[in-house]
């Protein structure tokens, strides 16, 4: 027995990870190498701790929730909104502007193999990808600026190499190939209800994809902020690759950040009903926070003013403005982990595949909005659903190709 698989078992009789020592038997020398090496790139305190949180119901009657300020864009004054567009329009006019798309996900709800940027949406005026639909959106606002706009694409260990192929097969969809540039998300282990890492089909531990959250110290590990600040980029918009009427270039809403001198701002929609599966925007002991859906009281939920509208009704669409400044300080804070539990499919010690019929592991996401805990304000926008917000998630239903394409269409003709 070597230093490192000493080392390795240490590791694991440390933390109750046993039945991964019975599996590291079985192995060849190749394959138990690799798992090895992964396991010593492991932070085992991190996962048990998430693991433990985990259990631990969400309590929110030691904060002070409360609505927070936004402007709507159909409310405000020809004279005010003029002026804000125009202080946005001199710095995307200057180069200062750059877009960043998290495409990090499988198409598998769409019934898409490979990467959901992938996944064809047919309409009456073109058959197109999500990744064409972004790129000709963003070639439109390249002529309208005189400039090209940096394009940043953060993709995961599952879908990078097949994201960039397609790029490549379809001639980068003629957009510049210097002004684009890959980046991975990183990963955690997932770990089932009793405290044990899982093992997948490929003979590691299994890992899932850090969620949308784990897009700044991404961006710094893999040299976006260091390309940002070579070309003299000021203000990055974060977008999903899902959302077929994305208007990632809005000089409304980079002037408002811009003349209210906040260092991230986002765009939000009026919630369609109390039980809509979305985030929203609301103060927390008084700096701005996202509650997610899943994290939210009935009670909140259904809460209305004096006027019938909801209390906690401007949802989070993943339109987000950031400084760069922002983005720097951002990426070097540890921001928390949420944990969702899911079906995941695994190895047993005699290397059979079981297939989870129900959820049995716990996966867990940083979500990009808790990083707007860090600030003392941030500026919001609210603006119609029928322009801005068409996204593809669902196979059928809400959300679906379906309802994508009447608003895309409706959009468009107009």
């Amino acid at each position: 027995m070597d230093e490192k698989e000493i080392k390795v078992i240490e590791i694991l009789k440390k933390y109750n990870q046993n039945h991964i020592i019975n599996f590291l038997n079985k192995l060849n020398s190749e394959d138990k190498e690799r798992l090895e090496n992964q396991i010593l790139k492991i932070d085992f305190e991190e996962i048990i701790r998430l693991y433990e949180n985990a259990k631990k119901n969400i309590d929110f009657r030691d904060k002070k929730i409360e609505p927070i300020e936004y402007l709507d864009k159909e409310k405000l004054p020809n004279e005010i909104k003029n002026r804000y567009i125009e202080i946005g329009k001199k710095t995307i006019k200057e180069g200062k502007y750059a877009f960043a798309t998290m495409a990090g996900g499988q198409g598998t709800r769409l019934g898409c193999n490979g990467p959901k940027g992938k996944f064809f949406l047919k309409t009456d005026i073109g058959d197109k990808s999500l990744f064409e639909i972004l790129s000709d959106t963003l070639k439109i606002e390249n002529e309208k600026y005189g400039v090209v706009i940096p394009w940043y694409i953060m993709t995961s260990k599952e879908n990078n190499d097949e994201t960039i192929a397609f790029f490549k097969d379809n001639e980068y969809f003629g957009y510049p190939k210097e002004d684009i540039k890959f980046f991975e998300q990183n990963e955690l282990p997932l770990i089932d209800a009793n405290g044990k890492l899982i093992i997948g089909k490929d003979n590691l531990i299994k890992e899932a994809s850090d969620g949308n959250g784990g897009i700044y110290e991404s961006m710094l590990k893999n040299g976006i902020l260091d390309d940002m600040n070579k070309r003299n980029v000021e203000w990055l918009f974060i977008g999903g690759v899902d959302n077929v009427l994305l208007k990632m270039v809005d000089p409304l809403l980079l002037g408002i950040a811009i003349e209210k001198n906040n260092l991230i701002a986002a765009k939000s929609l009026v919630k369609n009903s109390p039980e809509e599966r979305v985030g929203v925007f609301c103060k927390c002991n008084g700096v701005a926070k996202v509650i997610e859906y899943t994290e939210l009281s009935k009670e909140m939920c259904e809460l209305r003013d004096e006027n019938g509208e909801l209390v906690y009704g401007e949802s989070h669409i993943m339109c987000n403005l950031f400084n760069i400044k922002a983005l720097e300080k951002i990426a070097k804070e540890k921001l928390p982990y949420h944990s969702a539990f899911k079906k995941a499919d695994y190895l047993d010690e005699n290397k059979k595949i079981i297939v989870a019929k129900e959820p049995n592991a716990y996966k867990f996401e940083a979500f990009i909005f808790d990083a707007f805990e860090s600030f003392k304000d941030m500026s919001i926008l609210r603006v119609k659903r029928e322009e801005e917000f068409a996204p593809v998630k669902n196979a059928e239903g809400v959300d679906s190709p379906k309802t994508a394409k009447i608003l895309y269409e409706n959009f468009w003709k107009k």
